[in-house]
């Protein structure tokens, strides 16, 4: 049984776009900061909020990309192991 995998990638349009997204909800952010009126230390608490909060989607985007790619893994294994076992059991039964 041939399966054929096939791996969604994204297109160009839509990297660029995601980028684009990015640096315009970071230019917005820092631009809300700046104009603040609030004390330095309150503009400096809001900054470092912002980029914890965009670290931390990342990493936490990064966790669920490779749990989905270990599960990926351990099928795929999972899937050889059984293919391995029903060829010797085909095997033994023709000879």
């Amino acid at each position: 049984m041939d399966t054929v995998n096939y791996t969604n990638k994204p297109s160009h349009a839509w990297t660029l776009f995601t980028h684009a997204q990015f640096a315009m909800a970071a230019v917005m952010m820092a631009g809300g900061i700046f104009f603040l009126e609030a004390s330095f230390a309150a503009k400096g608490f809001y900054a470092m909020a912002a980029i914890m909060l965009v670290s931390s989607t990342a990493a936490i985007t990064k966790a669920i990309r490779d749990a989905e790619e270990g599960k990926r893994l351990h099928n795929k294994i999972e899937d050889a192991r059984t293919e391995r076992l029903l060829a010797e059991v085909a095997h033994n039964e023709a000879a």
